[in-house]
C-alpha cells in the first residue's frame, strides 16, 4: 500500500478540526507513589499473567487494542499539549497504527526436534517483571507498544516515563490495566510511580526482582542501563541519512524524504534527518522540494540564526524539539506562509544542523562525487548508531553496497521512513528500536527467554 500524502493530510486537517475534546484528569490505577510498591504490585500480577493461557493473555491484548483506537485522539492531543512537541493528526496515525500492526501472542513460536533418542521443545518464556524506561517524544505509543509485546509474553511490567510526559504516560497505562481487568486478567499489569526522577529509574535498575530493562531514549538513558549489570535492550539515538544516487525517481524522492522527514515534525528516530545527493541529481532535488514539498530554502545567515537558536552549549534546545517548520523559522525572524513544513539547504557534512540529530524538520543537504563519496559520507553522518538509513535508487549494486557498509537495523529503500514501521509498508510496528543492544526492531519475542525441554527416548512416533 502506497501512502498518499495529501490523503494523510486531509485526514489530519480533518481530525484536528473535530478535536473538541478537553484533556482528561489522570486516574490512579497502577500509579505508585514509592518504586519499590510500584515493582512489589507488578511481581504480584506478573504471578497470574505467567499461568494465563495465551488465549487469555491475546484477550488482554485485543482489548488493549480497542482502548488505543478509542482514546487515539485523546492521547494524541494529551502528548502535544503537555511535551509541545508533535503533530496531533499525525500522533493520532501513529496510534491507530499501534493498535493494529504491534505483534501479540502471535509473535511466540516454538521449535521442536524429534529423532531417534526422543522429543526436544524450545520455548519462549517470560523473564517476570520488566523495567522500562520511555521518551517524551512517543510517550503513549512507546507505553502502549512495550506493554502489548511484554503482556503477551507474560511479563508485567513497571514504567518510569520521561518526567515531562508523565500525565500522558499514565493515561496510557491506565487503559492498559483497564484492559486487562475487563478481559479477566490481574490489575497492575503496567505499573510507574507519580513522580519519575533519575532516583526512581536507579531504583527500578538496581531492584532484585527487575531481570530485564528495555531503555528506549538518548544515548546516557541507554549507557546507563547498559552499565546496570542486568540485562539490557537498548534502543537509543540515530541520524539516517537518506541517500539518493542519479539512478533515482527524484520527483518521487523529494515528495518521499520531505514526507518522512516531516511526520510528527520530526520526532520518530528513524526519520531522514539528512540527505546525501549524487552531484548529477542534487539541483534537481533541491528545486522538487523547494517548488514542490514545502520547503522553505534558508539563507547562509539564516542557518548561523538557526544554529544559535536550535543548538545549546549542552546540546539540543528543547523548546525547538518537535516543533514544526514554520514555528521554527519564527523564532529567527522569518516569516513563512502555512505550507511551508520543512526548512532546507545546503551544507558539508561537518555542518552543526547535518551532523547532530535534530528531531526537527530540518534537512540539509551534503552533495556527493558518485555513489561511493555519498555512502562514504552517510556512514560518516550516521555516526555509527547502526539504527536507520534510507535510499533512493534504480540500481541494485548501488543498494546493496549501501546496505553493506551503513549496516544499520533499518534500511528504507525508495519510499518514507514511516514505511519501516508498517506504515505504507510491510512488517510489524514498533517504538523500541534497539540498535545498540542488536535485537532491532523489537516485538513479543523480544521480551522472552529461550527454555529448552528435553524428553530422551520418548515421544518419537515415526
Amino acid at each position: 500500500m502506497l501512502v498518499n500524502e495529501n490523503l494523510v493530510q486531509d485526514i489530519v486537517q480533518e481530525v484536528v478540526a473535530q478535536l473538541k475534546i478537553s484533556e482528561p484528569a489522570a486516574k490512579s490505577r497502577g500509579v505508585f507513589s514509592d518504586m519499590n510498591e510500584a515493582i512489589e504490585a507488578a511481581k504480584k500480577a506478573q504471578a497470574i499473567i505467567r499461568r494465563m493461557s495465551l488465549d487469555q493473555r491475546e484477550k488482554i491484548i485485543s482489548n488493549i487494542r480497542r482502548k488505543t483506537h478509542e482514546n487515539a485522539e485523546t492521547l494524541a492531543r494529551m502528548a502535544v499539549n503537555e511535551t509541545g512537541m508533535g503533530n496531533v493528526g499525525h500522533k493520532i496515525l501513529k496510534h491507530h497504527l499501534v493498535a493494529d500492526k504491534t505483534p501479540g501472542t502471535e509473535d511466540l513460536q516454538t521449535t521442536a526436534w524429534s529423532g531417534d533418542r526422543g522429543l526436544t521443545l524450545i520455548e519462549m518464556g517470560p523473564f517476570g517483571v520488566i523495567g522500562a524506561i520511555t521518551p517524551c517524544t512517543n510517550p503513549s505509543e512507546t507505553v502502549l507498544c512495550n506493554s502489548i509485546g511484554m503482556i503477551a509474553a507474560g511479563n508485567t511490567v513497571v514504567f518510569n516515563p520521561h518526567p515531562q510526559a508523565i500525565k500522558t504516560s499514565i493515561f496510557a497505562l491506565n487503559l492498559i490495566n483497564e484492559a486487562s481487568v475487563e478481559a479477566g486478567g490481574p490489575d497492575n499489569v503496567a505499573c510507574t510511580v507519580e513522580k519519575p526522577t533519575l532516583e526512581t529509574s536507579n531504583i527500578m535498575m538496581k531492584h532484585k526482582d527487575i531481570p530485564l530493562i528495555a531503555a528506549t531514549g538518548g544515548p546516557g538513558v541507554v549507557t546507563a542501563v547498559l552499565s546496570s549489570g542486568k540485562r539490557g535492550i537498548g534502543a537509543g539515538a540515530g541520524n539516517p541519512p537518506a541517500v539518493v544516487d542519479e539512478t533515482a525517481d527524484v520527483r518521487k524522492a523529494a515528495q518521499d524524504i520531505v514526507n518522512g522527514c516531516t511526520f510528527d515534525n520530526n520526532l520518530p528516530c528513524i526519520a531522514e534527518k539528512e540527505i546525501v545527493a549524487v552531484d548529477a541529481i542534487a539541483d534537481e532535488l533541491m528545486n522538487y522540494m523547494i517548488q514542490e514539498q514545502g520547503c522553505y530554502l534558508i539563507s547562509k545567515e539564516e542557518q548561523d540564526r538557526l544554529v544559535k537558536t536550535v543548538l545549546t552549549p549542552k546540546g539540543l534546545n528543547r523548546k525547538c524539539v518537535g516543533r514544526d517548520a514554520k514555528t521554527l523559522l519564527g523564532m529567527i525572524g522569518v516569516t513563512v506562509p502555512d505550507n511551508i513544513r520543512c526548512i532546507v539547504f545546503e551544507g558539508e557534512k561537518e555542518h552543526p544542523l547535518i551532523a547532530e540529530e535534530l528531531m526537527m524538520p530540518i534537512l540539509g543537504m551534503v552533495r556527493a562525487k558518485d555513489i561511493d563519496d555519498a555512502i562514504e559520507k552517510a556512514v560518516w553522518l550516521e555516526h555509527g548508531n547502526r539504527h536507520s538509513a534510507h535510499i533512493h535508487s534504480k540500481n541494485i549494486d548501488n543498494i546493496t553496497k549501501y546496505a553493506r557498509e551503513i549496516d544499520t537495523a533499518i534500511l528504507v529503500k525508495n519510499a518514507p521512513s514511516y514505511a519501516a514501521l508498517g506504515f505504507g509498508g510491510e512488517g510489524y510496528c514498533t517504538f523500541t528500536i534497539a540498535s545498540r543492544t542488536g535485537e532491532g526492531l523489537t516485538s513479543t519475542k523480544t521480551f522472552t527467554k529461550s527454555r529448552r525441554c528435553v524428553m530422551a527416548d520418548s515421544l518419537c512416533i515415526r
